[in-house]
């Protein structure tokens, strides 16, 4: 993973596209859960609900402050990124160390923390600035005794990490992202890796990449059907 800025939802190229219209918000005028998203928040948060709602507060603030998220992704803070991170904690078993590689703005890294108090985070994010925010947030929110955040490149944590799932999020195509994340594994466990509508295409382009880390049981999954209006969509690959 290169030591440099990882294009996410809302930026451009340059960093985040700014609209003169949209601006961070202070953290109390945050969007709350529609009507709607209501249901999937109890699912998946439960009486951790408004600690996720002071995430989405840290998000529509300092995050788009200090360029993790676009403004533009203010009014959809919950559907488009915390529901759709939060779907992934059903691919993920019991007790399970998981690494979030590219935490960014902690999607779904800090979002799979507040969904389940049995998981061990490891946030892997080599953008200093991005771990600072990080860092501020998981006190904030009293994470810090499940969730560690390491600055480094992906590279940089084979061998001191043996993750029994690593997670990845709008880093980037999974020919690349594989040989960055399955090598994290080295006993038995997964690569669950947030895809979109081309994760069929992504897979059959990393066929023998995939092959050649030790990947089987690559499939295509859609999770939070029942709680989600747009499901999400990951790749699973196994190790081991």
């Amino acid at each position: 993973m290169a030591d440099q800025e990882m294009q996410r939802p809302g930026e451009g190229p340059e960093g985040p596209r700014i609209d003169a219209a949209l601006v961070a918000v202070p953290p109390e005028e945050a969007p709350r859960p529609t009507e709607a998203e209501l249901g999937a928040v109890e699912h998946y948060f439960g009486d951790r609900a408004e600690l996720a709602q002071r995430y989405v507060g840290h998000l529509a603030s300092s995050g788009i402050e200090r360029g993790l998220l676009g403004p533009r992704e203010i009014p959809r803070l919950w559907s488009r990124h915390v529901l759709n991170c939060a779907a992934v904690a059903d691919a993920i078993p019991q007790g399970a160390l998981v690494a979030d590689i590219g935490s960014g703005a902690g999607l779904p890294g800090i979002v799979l923390a507040l969904s389940r108090p049995d998981l061990m985070m490891v946030l892997v994010e080599p953008l200093e600035r991005r771990c600072q925010w990080l860092d501020e947030v998981v006190e904030d929110l009293g994470l810090e005794s499940r969730v560690d955040v390491v600055r480094a490149r992906a590279e940089q944590m084979v061998g001191q990490i043996d993750a029994d799932v690593v997670t990845a999020r709008a880093v980037t195509a999974l020919r690349t992202l594989v040989p960055l994340t399955l090598p994290l594994i080295s006993g038995t466990g997964e690569l669950v890796a947030l895809k979109g509508r081309s994760a069929e295409l992504e897979i059959e382009k990393a066929q023998k990449i995939i092959r050649k880390y030790k990947g089987h049981d690559v499939r295509v999954e859609t999770l939070g059907e029942g709680f989600l209006e747009e499901p999400t969509t990951v790749v699973r690959i196994a190790v081991g």
